[in-house]
């Protein structure tokens, strides 16, 4: 299983981005798909997590800002970052797992796979 993170870069805040994942070596529509971000100190946390239906959790931090959306038949998941600000900045990972529980969807620990991350920069 491979899963690659693009789309990250540096922003004002009140800006917007857009992260992709894309994911291979895995029968994409079966797996819950999470974003996860570290920022420098802090521990991994959850920005958003998607089933493939599209029952979507998202972090208090976020909500109303970021949106999460996934194409099973292309094996995408996407963020769409917006009113970005200087506190989202941080290395953001998708992660991609089978079998979790639902309500265990926010701890980093239930993910079997991860990409390799993509840095998020929000300036003031």
């Amino acid at each position: 299983v491979q899963l690659q993170a693009s789309g990250g870069g540096l922003v004002q805040a009140g800006g917007s981005l857009r992260l992709s994942c894309s994911a291979s070596g895995l029968t994409f529509r079966r797996y819950i798909m999470g974003w996860f971000r570290q920022a420098p100190g802090k521990q991994r946390e959850l920005v958003a997590v998607i089933r493939s239906g599209g029952n979507t959790i998202y972090a208090d931090s976020v909500k109303g800002r970021f949106t999460t959306s996934r194409d099973n038949a292309k094996n995408m998941v996407y963020l769409q970052m917006n009113s970005l600000r200087p506190d989202d900045t941080a290395v953001y990972y998708c992660a991609a797992d089978q079998h979790l529980i639902w309500g265990r969807a926010h701890f980093s620990s239930e993910y079997d796979y991860w990409g390799q991350g993509t840095l998020v920069t929000v300036s003031s």
